[in-house]
């Protein structure tokens, strides 16, 4: 059965996988998709279609919700081939990486078939309204209150560091809903529309030149009460299961950190610039470097493989997820650095005709990398998790 889906998706992609899709994705080519979605290379529609179509976008999703339904088997199978023809991925969103398994676990039947079917599609951008300003590392203090008005909550407050939230179609946002309970019970979990009256947001300056990173406003914002998810008062639960997924998600940046800035392979970057022609892979110590790297980033994506598996029959352990955004994040780190080491003075541009685009992209990523150790939980954080309920340490 095993070999007989391999060919099958094997010949599916060699019918349905256009060949740009099969090329290193420049950043302004990503696809987020949502309502505001604009395709620079009409490929990219037609590839995110036809993966929606099989449900591939979210291959392990239910076939009932828009996924593909398939086994972790079949998925390895599936994500093995893709790599073996430099897929692009048909899509990248939150809705995949964080919302949606929260979804899976505690939404009702009805909000997962609203909403699971437009993420897998991709009809829907989300953003992440969790950290408030004063409220990063404490998430529990949050401060936005969502009040009852009857058949709607009104939301008023502030959210900080909401990734794309200036490009994002909806929000899921925990809200304070009982001012007088313990700070981790009066916590609700709520999804709205950003076109709502009274949401506003202000793109925060990053040192990398972007501006990914939004502060956002809620003022008098109406919100529909069967958009809440699961129990009223009952958020910080979906919070920390999602806080999971998004720790998950962040260290996956390092587990394939075989990626350059640029989308293009660390050993091809290596290959332009300390190549043959370069004379620098002669140096024992960049190989060394550089042959590490890789070997790190094997090991750590079957590490997250077999935890993966693992969840799926019962033995999951929250605790790895800070583990893994701990590694994951450093990995990253030491990606760009060994980037930086390889490209020398090439990877040291900021503007101008001198450089090329895939090296001014490295040298903004190179900067980018640094927020990893906050975003998501800051590393002094997941250390301190490790330190208490993995090892075991006094406070």
């Amino acid at each position: 059965m095993t070999n007989s889906f391999r060919e099958e998706v094997r010949t599916w992609l060699e019918d349905n996988c256009p060949q740009s899709m099969r090329t290193p994705m420049p950043e302004a080519e990503t696809v987020w998709g949502g309502r505001n979605q604009q395709f620079s290379n009409p490929d990219a529609k037609l590839w995110l279609e036809r993966m929606a179509e099989k449900g591939w976008t979210c291959p392990t999703w239910p076939r009932e919700y828009g996924g593909g339904g398939l086994s972790a088997e079949d998925n390895r199978i599936l994500s093995e081939e893709l790599r073996k023809i430099n897929a692009r991925p048909a899509l990248q969103s939150f809705g995949i990486w964080m919302l949606g398994p929260a979804l899976l676990e505690f939404a009702s039947h009805e909000q997962k078939l609203e909403f699971l079917p437009s993420i897998c599609r991709g009809e829907i951008r989300w953003c992440q309204g969790y950290s408030e300003p004063g409220y990063g590392s404490d998430l529990a203090g949050l401060q936005t209150r969502a009040e009852d008005q009857g058949d709607h909550y009104l939301v008023n407050g502030s959210k900080i560091w909401t990734s794309y939230a200036d490009e994002a179609d909806w929000i899921f946002c925990l809200v304070r809903t009982d001012s007088d309970a313990p700070k981790h019970e009066g916590i609700s979990f709520l999804l709205f529309d950003m076109n709502s009256p009274g949401v506003s947001t202000a793109p925060i300056k990053l040192i990398s030149g972007s501006s990914p990173f939004c502060q956002t406003f809620f003022d008098d914002v109406k919100v529909p009460k069967h958009q809440l998810v699961g129990e009223l008062n009952k958020g910080w639960t979906i919070a920390k299961r999602l806080l999971q997924h998004e720790r998950q998600m962040i260290s996956g940046i390092g587990g394939i950190s075989a990626l350059g800035g640029s989308g293009r392979r660390l050993e091809d970057i290596a290959k332009d610039y300390a190549g043959e022609n370069a004379g620098r892979i002669a140096d024992p110590a960049l190989r060394t470097a550089l042959t590490t790297q890789k070997m790190n980033d094997q090991a750590f994506q079957y590490t997250m493989i077999r935890s993966t598996e693992e969840a799926k029959i019962g033995k999951a352990d929250g605790n790895l997820a800070s583990i893994f955004k701990y590694y994951g994040t450093e990995q990253n780190k030491r990606k760009y650095e060994l980037l930086l080491e390889t490209m020398g003075t090439r990877s040291l541009g900021w503007e101008g005709v001198g450089f090329a685009d895939r090296e001014l992209n490295t040298t903004r990523q190179w900067l980018r990398s640094k927020a990893n150790s906050i975003e998501g939980g800051t590393s002094e954080v997941q250390l301190n998790v490790i330190a208490k309920r993995v090892l075991g340490l006094p406070d």
